[in-house]
């Protein structure tokens, strides 16, 4: 509007719809928009999830469940759920997990980590805050693990003066 005056927009109105509707509500199915976005799962976690992109720990892309797993080789996976479930974060469940990328950050390591649970009886889509998630894992990983460096370092996509954890969050 305020870009392209000449243009004429209109958005149509959609039916059987309402603003605060969850895709899963919907009764639509599911189209992967990415290679690293098979589930609603995963895109009900990746808005604090994608934060893994700005640090040295796996995502879990190269895996089937990239943004709703994450890890590295030296995390105790049975301590850091711990750590994570006593927060008693609103609408998630932390399990550990082991997996073993086949691109990416760890490559054909064995990463020992966290399987964000989001669905369920415990999912509350009100109740989740997937921000406050990630805010709350890094806490978690540099209260046990104060001396990994965990921003990661190395270019993000397009930018090379700053560190990705600052591109991506803004």
């Amino acid at each position: 509007d305020e870009a392209f005056p000449q243009c004429r927009m209109s958005i149509p109105p959609m039916k059987n719809w309402k603003r605060q509707m969850w895709l899963d509500q919907t009764g639509l199915p599911w189209v992967m928009p990415s290679p690293n976005m098979p589930t609603l799962d995963t895109a009900t976690v990746y808005p604090g999830m994608c934060l893994l992109e700005g640090t040295n720990i796996s995502e879990g892309r190269g895996t089937t469940r990239p943004f709703e797993i994450f890890g590295a080789p030296f995390i105790e996976a049975e301590r850091l759920c711990r750590e994570l479930n006593a927060s008693k974060l609103p609408g998630v469940f932390f399990r550990e997990n082991y997996f073993q990328p086949t691109f990416h950050k760890h490559v054909g390591e064995l990463c020992h980590g966290v399987f964000v649970h989001a669905e369920g009886p415990f999912y509350d889509h009100d109740e989740f805050k997937p921000w406050r998630l990630q805010a709350l894992a890094f806490k978690a990983i540099r209260r046990l693990y104060p001396d990994y460096p965990l921003w990661r370092d190395f270019p993000y996509e397009y930018v090379f003066d700053k560190l990705a954890i600052d591109v991506i969050n803004g």
